[in-house]
């Protein structure tokens, strides 16, 4: 299937895939099953769907008709057999997480990650799950920091903060000959702009909050991963959890599907134009983008990416708390928060002026500054982050 072939199926999927109005009185929107219970006309029915509520809906907690519609599309996207949709993002990690792992394994932490999966990390070493962090991306020295009890790899590509990107294709084929399960945060990219299982990854996980969302009202998290690994996460993480999304949610998610290609086209194109701003201002170090062919994994961006989205991060050369301080709240257009993968515009940074040993730590520069890049006017953008920077 040809890059055009797979857009306009992943266009498909977003506005019609699994939704049935003959089955909803012709309802072009799919009703919000609200319903926490499902009711049987004899026993035996119930008794039936009770020992496989994968399949049937009993109990809002397992399955409910509003999300599997969500779920469905979910795992299309992602060329995947099965999704399992979660109260957040950090429920989906969790699950995945916790689902791979058992007392004496080891976790390995492709560079930079989301702070509260490395909390959740340090968390699980109260249950004898070890982990450690290799700050290169290259398949090399990955290899050399795997240690005999490693059962899991996990990485976001691109990495956080840095933007880094990883030969996902190389890393599951070594992953593999080891007996090592990958699992991979793809909420940067997107299922429109990379699709990690198809490059031999295990579990693909996502904070729907961001772009699937989009519009900063939904809280949400899915696991996407083959029918196996699914159906036994639902009996166990899934079910005895309770981390679910609600029906409303799903639909909110469903909505706002609907608007992800074309969202996701505004977020490149306002995103590579700040970024060649940035790269061209006198105040900036670098800029961390791997749309920009200075990227130094821009090469493989252009074989594994389709598609770039809003989120990048740039370096001041004045690389200090005050600098970056003052920038950030010279910003006017730019809003100051936490998040990303909405309409809005957003800058921050980690360094908060009382943690430069932890960014060392964490191989990040302490002028780093992070933006999201929105749907308003990029012109608008790059004159707000101009002005800031002068």
């Amino acid at each position: 299937m040809t890059k055009s072939e797979e857009r306009l199926k992943d266009i498909e999927i977003c506005m019609h895939y699994r939704e049935v109005p003959n089955s909803y009185n012709g309802a072009v929107i799919p009703p919000t099953f609200s319903n926490t219970l499902f009711i049987y006309p004899t026993f035996e029915e119930l008794g039936k769907a009770v020992s496989n509520e994968q399949e049937h809906f009993v109990y809002t907690r397992g399955t409910n008709p509003t999300v599997h519609i969500a779920e469905q599309k979910l795992a299309e996207l992602e060329r995947g057999e099965a999704c399992k949709c979660f109260a957040s993002g950090m429920a989906a990690i969790s699950a995945a997480l916790v689902h791979s792992l058992k007392s004496g394994d080891h976790v390995l932490c492709i560079s930079n990650v989301y702070f509260s999966s490395m909390d959740l990390l340090i968390y699980m070493e109260k249950f004898n799950v070890s982990h450690s962090v290799i700050y290169s991306t290259d398949i090399a020295a990955i290899e050399q920091a795997l240690l005999p009890t490693t059962k899991v790899i996990y990485l976001e590509c691109p990495t956080d903060h840095n933007f880094r990107l990883v030969d996902l294709k190389a890393l599951a084929c070594l992953a593999k000959n080891k007996g090592i399960r990958t699992i991979i945060d793809n909420t940067w990219a997107t299922p429109l702009f990379q699709k990690p299982l198809t490059h031999g990854i295990d579990i693909v996980v996502h904070s729907t909050s961001k772009y699937l969302g989009g519009h900063s009202d939904l809280m949400g998290g899915a696991v996407i991963s083959n029918k196996q690994i699914i159906s036994k996460l639902f009996t166990d993480e899934f079910i005895l959890f309770g981390g679910i999304m609600p029906p409303r949610e799903a639909s909110q998610l469903l909505r706002s599907l609907r608007t992800l290609p074309i969202r996701m086209a505004t977020h490149e194109a306002n995103a590579l134009k700040v970024a060649k701003f940035l790269e061209s201002h006198s105040a900036v170090e670098a800029v961390h983008y791997p749309g920009l062919p200075s990227h130094p994994d821009y090469g493989l961006g252009q074989r594994q990416l389709t598609g770039y989205s809003g989120l990048l991060s740039f370096t001041l050369k004045n690389a200090t708390y005050e600098t970056v301080k003052e920038v950030i709240n010279k910003a006017k257009v730019f809003q100051i928060g936490v998040s990303w993968g909405s309409f809005e515009s957003l800058i921050m940074s980690p360094n908060y002026g009382n943690n430069a040993d932890q960014l060392k730590e964490e191989h990040t520069s302490p002028g780093l500054i992070r933006i999201s890049v929105g749907q308003g006017d990029a012109d608008e953008l790059i004159q707000d982050l101009k002005q800031a920077l002068e």
